[in-house]
């Protein structure tokens, strides 16, 4: 029997109809779109007023991290969002969806850090989420170089880089550092049993993202670990315990796999007694805002993320 989905968006519905989309995932497909151009970040940049700095940090492997670095001007005290892009654990790069967080830049004059964490299947376990929190340890260690408040760095990500960042926000909290102000979870890939009704409704049809799409995703990253195999850090609604986290950002669509899971975590954080902030956007599929910003529904979405930050970052701004 074919599940009832929620309709999407009807301007969204007409964009995505230009788009071709696909149920499956396999590494023939993957090879395929890992070929494919990098983000244009060169485009971004260019009527901005940024510096760009491009370090290396090593992994506790030793494997080499690199951190793309996106500053104003003489930035000094200035908040930082540290970016995990998305791509399913197993494609993008440090410049994916990378527009997203240099509105801030624009708006708060925040620095921005983006992290080149690799990828499954070519890496599992643990190793993602540990490359972007040793990212994370580095800057934090070096914020009075980089103009950075420390009291003010925001972890945020979209997809996989928002369950990258859930992660990291959980390892932070355990390990005791660094301080992190707020996490953004944008759409975030949380959850790798995949047995949510959303992900049942996006099965087996085309789309942006489809269940079977995250299971490959999963599949890849876990390399055969299942059960208690699966860390936390890796799986963050694994988590027992949502105690102790900062101020936490989480939206979704209601059209898509993620939106159940995603509704779950918040629901535990205020359950746990903490503050979260969610946003279940009707008829939004996955990564809309990122994919289509020109849709009044992918405006509203960023314009009301943007306000929710403004508010954290500076509590008596008028957001």
């Amino acid at each position: 029997m074919t599940p009832v989905r929620p309709a999407l968006d009807p301007q969204l519905r007409d964009l995505l109809a230009e788009m071709p989309l696909m149920s499956q995932l396999d590494a023939e497909v993957l090879a395929h779109l890992r070929r494919l151009p990098a983000a244009p970040v060169d485009s971004l940049l260019a009527d901005r007023r940024v510096d760009r700095r491009e370090v290396t940090v090593p992994a506790p492997d030793g494997a080499p991290i690199a951190l793309s670095i996106f500053s104003p001007e003489n930035a000094a005290d200035a908040p930082c969002v540290y970016w995990m892009h998305g791509g399913g654990m197993v494609m993008g790069d440090r410049f994916s969806q990378i527009d997203i967080p240099l509105e801030w830049l624009d708006r708060f004059g925040a620095v921005v850090v983006s992290v080149e964490y690799r990828l499954a299947p070519e890496a599992t376990g643990t190793t993602l989420v540990d490359d972007c929190y040793q990212g994370l340890l580095w800057v934090a260690e070096h914020a009075a170089e980089l103009g950075v408040d420390p009291a003010r760095i925001v972890v945020a990500g979209a997809s996989a880089g928002g369950g990258l960042a859930a992660g990291v926000t959980l390892l932070a909290r355990d390990r005791g550092t660094p301080l992190i102000a707020a996490q953004v979870l944008i759409c975030p890939m949380l959850d790798h049993r995949n047995t949510s009704t959303s992900s049942r409704q996006f099965s087996g049809v085309p789309g942006v993202w489809t269940r079977e799409m995250n299971e490959f995703g999963w599949r890849s990253v876990l390399g055969g670990r299942t059960g208690d195999e699966v860390p936390p850090y890796v799986s963050p609604a694994l988590a027992d315990d949502l105690s102790g986290l900062p101020a936490t950002y989480i939206d979704t669509g209601s059209a898509e796999v993620f939106r159940d899971e995603d509704a779950d975590y918040a629901t535990r954080i205020w359950a746990a007694g903490g503050q979260a902030e969610l946003h279940v956007w009707a008829g939004g599929f996955h990564g809309f805002d990122a994919l289509f910003p020109q849709a009044r529904i992918s405006a509203t979405a960023r314009r009301t993320r943007t306000e929710w930050l403004a508010r954290v970052l500076s509590p008596d701004a008028t957001a």
